[in-house]
């Protein structure tokens, strides 16, 4: 019965190596598969970083019956995440993102859901959270399907009556090219009320509040019952606003050589649970967290091995 749980999509990304290539230009090269999945690349972080606390991860989701699903099951397995209750589907596919990158940071998506939206209610089962400490929600896995959205409702009850202390994360990921704004703000409201770390963009923190700043966005966002907004500022490091502390604590990131930022938000939320879990403070949290998501622009695809001690060595350097 692992100590921290995520559910939701599961899936490989397709990823161009060079920046500028249309989705659509013939012959063009694409590398790949790379396991991946908002809530599967938190958990992956969860597991590899908690591995000196000895917090036990499980993950709640679904693949299709191939080698792109297998490939997913043998990364996370092999990173410690427990895999029991992720369920083989023999009718779909596995879930796939064909991934573009372009100069000026953006990333264009051609997205097959396969069986990532099959994640369902049934799939939540009450014995596996007998141990729960901390659960984890993702805004896309909201938004990926009625039945996903229902298992993240469903996920967030259990947690809560078999541990009333339960630590619940939100990172909101919110993903306009799946559901409209309004839609995401009203599927979000049952989570945001039960969340404990908000785990936002600035993007994010302003469409969740209606207020155009971030900092004041975070601020609207806490006096609504929510313990930490951690504001993530990409290499700039972040932000983490809590009662009490008027401005919020700034931790500036860490320099590195950006080869590939896919992940890097939620690399750092699942290091940013398992410091505040191990009773971490919250600026040295802020700084494991910020080096965990340095480390993963550094490698190619959205889920590196890169380990506690590889995060400690960069913020000692």
């Amino acid at each position: 019965m692992p100590e921290i749980i995520s559910l939701g999509e599961l899936l490989v990304e397709i990823m161009r190596p060079n920046k500028d290539v249309p989705h659509g230009k013939i012959g063009e090269i694409y590398k790949g598969p790379f396991p991946s999945g908002a809530p599967a690349i938190f958990i992956d972080s969860a597991a590899r970083i908690s591995k000196p606390f000895k917090y036990s991860t499980g993950f709640i989701g679904v693949v299709g019956n191939d080698e792109f699903g297998q490939s997913i099951i043998t990364k996370l397995k092999s990173d410690g995440v427990d895999i029991s209750k992720i369920r083989v589907d023999n009718e779909k596919s596995t879930g796939i993102a064909f991934n573009q990158y372009n100069s000026d940071g953006s990333r264009k998506f051609i997205f097959a859901a396969g069986a990532a939206g099959e994640t369902c209610p049934e799939d939540v089962d009450e014995d596996y959270f007998g141990n729960i400490k901390a659960l984890h929600i993702m805004g896309s896995s909201l938004s990926i399907s009625e039945s996903s959205r229902e298992a993240c409702y469903k996920a967030i009850e259990v947690a809560k009556n078999q541990n009333p202390d339960v630590l619940i994360s939100f990172d909101p990921n919110l993903r306009p090219e799946m559901l409209d704004i309004k839609t995401i703000i009203k599927i979000s409201k049952p989570v945001l009320e039960n969340t404990t770390i908000l785990l936002p963009s600035g993007e994010e923190a302003e469409m969740l509040s209606g207020i155009r700043n971030p900092e004041k966005a975070c601020k609207k966002l806490l006096s609504q019952g929510i313990k930490h907004v951690v504001l993530k500022e990409g290499k700039n490091g972040c932000t983490i606003y809590t009662s009490g502390l008027a401005d919020g604590i700034k931790i500036h990131g860490f320099k590195v050589d950006e080869i590939d930022p896919t992940g890097a938000g939620d690399s750092f939320g699942g290091a940013f649970v398992v410091g505040y879990l191990a009773g971490l403070d919250l600026k040295m949290i802020g700084r494991l967290s910020n080096a965990v998501g340095a480390l993963k622009v550094t490698n190619f695809g959205p889920i590196p091995s890169t380990t506690y001690e590889d995060a400690i060595n960069l913020m000692d350097n």
